[in-house]
Order: structure tokens, then sequence, then C-alpha cells
């Protein structure tokens, strides 16, 4: 909301303030020499002023002060929350110790929830948010063409993910938007593979589930490349199969799909590929129960979350898709009795006309894959 990176920062807005100058303050944490020796720099007040546009920048000593003068003024109050679908804290947080100490500090007072306001600011992505999540995705496509040259039979899953991180630091990023799965062989069928502790062995395909943060966005993909460089006929074919998936569910996000609906029809693109590899019979397709479709034995998880401050972040679920949102498309078919586990990952804005694949410059094709491997490993060798 206002670009302020620094821990104890605070923002008070109040559209109906009396003083216009009360409308938008920013509180931030004052520095001193000390804190400098030990912590390194602060913003100043005028630096947060420069950065953040908002006029009024106040130390969060005067934070208290503010909030009960104004208060009165207002009818209602709204409060941070963390309404996220995944959120898990145990702990008290800082925000919830602030909620707690305005509910007894003004106990008359309407209280409702900024979530829902914020979930919707969130959802449609501005040109200067979608330009920070394309350098975070160009970092990612940096680290996937290094894994790409170091990627043999024998290395190991953390060297792999090393070399990501690697990638990810000396690029600006400050790392990993979440924690990636390198998962070699069997362990692609596991969906949240994370220990990324075993050898990579030759004619395995290595799932890599991974993406770096840049200037707070997040990057997500999933790639799949052979350790050995080269798909077997049967890896190629499931490969092309999710392939196809991704690219028939790319073109469904558009304006004025519901998600419902939209990954009800990703199921059934799904359904065709597994008849068509072997792995479901059409007669049994047919006769299924509609609300355990038979596809869920290889394809459990969903094909797209919203994407944006957060990888899994908050969304208009139950709305229409609309231009500015930014979503992952990630099919996948795990065939755990063939160690095999194919996910294809990209990241895709929906436009006003249909759609915009934020990955399209990074190779997906199994062939482009393999040229890609090939070339980059007789560079390394000249």
């Amino acid at each position: 909301l206002c670009g302020i990176d620094q821990e104890e920062t605070i923002l008070l807005l109040f559209p109906d303030a009396l003083d216009p100058k009360d409308r938008e303050i920013l509180f931030v944490r004052e520095t001193s020499p000390e804190i400098a020796i030990w912590e390194g720099h602060k913003f100043s007040q005028e630096e947060a002023r420069e950065l953040s546009g908002i006029a009024n920048v106040q130390w969060t000593s005067a934070y208290e002060a503010t909030l009960k003068r104004l208060v009165p003024q207002a009818a209602m109050l709204y409060l941070n929350s963390n309404e996220h679908l995944r959120q898990s804290n145990e702990v008290e947080t800082r925000t919830d110790r602030m909620n707690a100490a305005v509910r007894r500090q003004f106990p008359l007072h309407e209280v409702r929830r900024s979530a829902p306001i914020m979930h919707r600011v969130r959802s449609r992505k501005t040109a200067e948010e979608v330009e920070q999540m394309r350098r975070a995705i160009a970092i990612t496509g940096k680290a996937f063409e290094r894994v790409c040259r170091f990627l043999k039979p024998g290395v190991m899953e953390y060297a792999v993910e090393a070399e990501i991180t690697h990638e990810f630091i000396r690029n600006g990023s400050r790392g990993h938007a979440y924690t990636p799965i390198i998962a070699s062989g069997f362990s692609a069928c596991v969906l949240h593979y994370i220990d990324n502790d075993q050898a990579c062995k030759d004619g395995d395909v290595i799932l890599m589930d991974f993406g770096c943060e840049y200037g707070g966005y997040a990057s997500d993909m999933t790639r799949c490349l052979p350790v050995n460089g080269r798909f077997t006929d049967r890896q190629r074919a499931v490969y092309n199969a999710v392939l196809r998936v991704k690219n028939e569910a790319t073109k469904l996000l558009r304006p004025g799909t519901m998600l419902a609906d939209y990954h009800k029809e990703v199921g059934k693109l799904m359904e065709s590929e597994l008849i068509g590899l072997g792995l479901l019979d059409k007669h049994d397709v047919a006769k299924q129960d509609p609300e355990r479709p038979l596809y869920k034995k290889y394809f459990m998880h969903g094909t797209s979350h919203f994407i944006g401050l957060d990888v899994h972040d908050v969304g208009l679920w139950t709305e229409p898709i609309d231009e500015g949102m930014v979503f992952t498309v990630e099919p996948g078919i795990y065939i755990r009795e063939e160690n095999l586990g194919i996910r294809l990952e990209n990241d895709v804005l929906v436009t006003k006309d249909g759609q915009d694949d934020l990955f399209k410059d990074i190779p997906v094709e199994a062939e482009a894959v393999e040229e890609l491997m090939a070339a980059v490993r007789k560079e390394v060798e000249a």
C-alpha cells in the first residue's frame, strides 16, 4: 500500500477526516545513531515521504496519541486481519495485539474487517505490479537455465536447489517466494515433497517447482527435466499430455469465467488425456460418480490459484475472472507405479481480450527443453 518495507510501520487511512492532512498518515520507526550502528539504515521521515507519496509521515511514537485524537471523528473502524485460506498462525501476531488494543480502547465503536477490501484490491494487479512480477519471472528463468547447465545423473536434489538459490540472490532477489520442490523420480509423485535430499538418477525425470520473490512479488514456475538430457518415449507422452492440458487451460482463463467452471473444464481435458495414455478406461469414465471423477487418481490438485504478494495469494474466488488478475496454470499427472510425476506451471495475466502468459519466453516444450539442455552442456564442455 505504501512501498515501505520496514518493521513497525503503520498506515492509518481516514478518507473522511475533517483535516485533509489526517486522511492518510504513515508512521515509521524513529531511528538514532545507536540503531544505525546495530541495525543499519532506517527510513527518515523525508525518505518515507518521498517513497510512499504520503505527505504526513510521523514517528511510531506518535501513533497512540494520533489514534486517540482521530477515532472520535469516525463512525466505524476497519482492522487488518489475516484471512488467507491457508493461514495457520499458532501464536499471537503483532497485528493481533494491535487489533485487541484498539478494541479495548474504543469498545463502543463498530469494528469491521478490512480483509474483504484488501482482497479485492490485491486480486487485480496494476501495471506497476505486473512489472515487478515480470522481473521476478525473468530471474526465475535465469535460474532454470542454470539448472539445465548443471543437471546430470548423480547430482543431489539439494545441489540443484543451491544452484537456483545462487541465481536468485545474484540477480537481486531476496530468495525463494516459497519452499522449493526439487523432486526426482518417485519423489515427484509426492505433491509437497520438500526434503530435496535424493540423488538424481539416470533415466529419471526431475520435477522442479520454484520461483523467486522480487520487490515483494512472487513468481511460481514448475518445469520437468530428464536427468540425462533425453525423455523416454513414455515420459515424453505423459509430458506432452500435461503440456496440452496446460495450453488449453490457459486459453480458458478469460474475463467472465467462473473459477469453479474453469476447474471443471480442465478436469475434462485431463480426463481425455488420461484415456489416451491408457491410464483411464473410457467405459469406466462414462459410469463414474461425477462427485468423485476418476482423473483425480492421477491429477488430485487444483489447476490454478491467485498469485501476487503471496505465492498463494488472496483473491475473489466466487466472482468471475476479471482483467488484471494473475493466476498460475499448473496441471500435472502423477503415476506412482511408474515413478513418474509431471507438472508444468506458468503464471498467466488475464487481459481484456484473453490472457498473457508471463512465462512464454521460458522453454516448456519437451523438444525445446532437451535442446536447451544440450546447448548449455556444450557451452560448459567448451
